[in-house]
């Protein structure tokens, strides 16, 4: 029996990409980090930036290691890949420093303020962080964790890192994904090369 799906002439139209709007410039990013005085949130946004981590709700105290100056993170994250990210010492005092004395390894990096017991944040907590900082305002961007994610890859990029550790700190399964990255760069340009 012949399967023909009625489907495959169609054409459907192409989707603008609109990454290069999505990547906050790194002098924004910074006064977004250096307006917020809450340690746990400039921690938690730091860590979104510095690891280009968007499952930060579901970390506990067992998924982050020292390593020499700096950290570890072991991350579980979509499409059921781990992978571990290197930090580097100033982004790992200050995550370590939130631990207290009495949190366990199975307690969560970033506990609930409303849960009485140690739960994780909710993922909407962690969603709306960016948008409750009091530089937003200022900014005028609808900014969310994943433009935390876009900064690391578009920055990490810009600082000439190589492509690989990029593709494998975000966890992207093709490195075309990656490679989006290296077009969108929203402050630079072939034309600024021109004699005009």
């Amino acid at each position: 029996m012949v399967m023909l799906s009625i489907g495959r002439p169609l054409r459907l139209p192409t989707v603008r990409s609109r990454l290069a709007e999505r990547i906050l410039p790194e002098a924004e990013l910074y006064r977004m980090l250096s307006l917020e005085s809450n340690p746990r949130n400039r921690a938690m946004l730091t860590l979104l930036y510095a690891s280009g981590v968007s499952e930060l709700c579901g970390l506990c105290w067992r998924d982050l290691q020292s390593n020499g100056d700096g950290g570890q993170i072991t991350v579980f994250g979509k499409g059921g890949v781990t992978r571990a990210i290197q930090v580097t010492a100033s982004v790992w005092n200050l995550i370590s420093g939130l631990r207290g004395g009495s949190a366990g390894t199975g307690d969560p990096l970033f506990r609930s303020r409303k849960e009485k017991t140690a739960a994780c944040c909710s993922p909407w907590r962690c969603s709306a962080s960016p948008a409750r900082l009091p530089a937003a305002p200022a900014i005028e961007l609808a900014v969310s964790p994943h433009w935390f994610r876009h900064a690391h890859a578009s920055d990490a990029l810009d600082c000439d890192a190589p492509i690989h550790p990029v593709q494998a700190t975000l966890g992207h399964a093709s490195i075309t994904t990656t490679g989006r990255y290296l077009h969108a760069r929203p402050n630079d340009s072939s034309s600024r090369f021109l004699p005009l």
